[in-house]
């Protein structure tokens, strides 16, 4: 059992030593120890909060033409579930490619999830910053009409990423 020091008493049966009143008893039992303090006493920093304020501000949003997935509209994220909320929100477009893929005629080649790691200039605290989804469905092609839907889509979409830095 794991409890906060200085709350309770608590004794080590092991290594000869029987029991300690308080933290403040069980620090000065230590030997090696230059006290920096009045004796009896706990010298504590100041905590820093919790989350810094670029990661309070951080916010996380879904780029997809999926309207069924998570983080339509942006929402903050912690840092520590970062991976988590990341994780499952990519699981989310994985399990639509799977169903896209089980219709008849179709077929899932492949699918692929990549998570985009970063680090908190202020804090320092590392995070997952997002991710990507890949996947390749072949289409059945004996459709006509679906065949004219995929090429009108293509062309709609061509050209639509833009790499201003290349």
């Amino acid at each position: 059992m794991i409890s906060p020091v200085g709350y309770t008493n608590y004794a080590i049966p092991y290594a000869g030593v029987t029991a300690v009143g308080t933290a403040a008893t069980a620090i000065n039992k230590v030997s090696g120890v230059t006290p920096i303090g009045p004796k009896d006493t706990l010298i504590v920093g100041k905590a820093r909060s919790s989350e810094c304020q670029t990661c309070k501000e951080r916010k996380y949003v879904d780029q997809s033409n999926e309207g069924d997935v998570s983080f339509k509209t942006p929402s903050h994220i912690s840092p520590e579930s970062s991976f988590a909320a990341v994780s499952s929100h990519e699981q989310e477009h994985v399990s639509n490619a799977i169903s896209e893929g089980s219709k008849a005629g179709n077929q899932l080649l492949s699918s692929s999830v990549t998570l985009k790691m970063s680090v908190c200039p202020e804090c320092g605290t590392a995070y997952v910053a997002g991710g990507e989804t890949r996947t390749t469905i072949q289409y059945n092609t004996a459709n006509p009409y679906e065949n004219s839907r995929k090429s009108a889509e293509g062309s709609l979409l061509k050209g639509i990423n833009f790499d201003a830095v290349a």
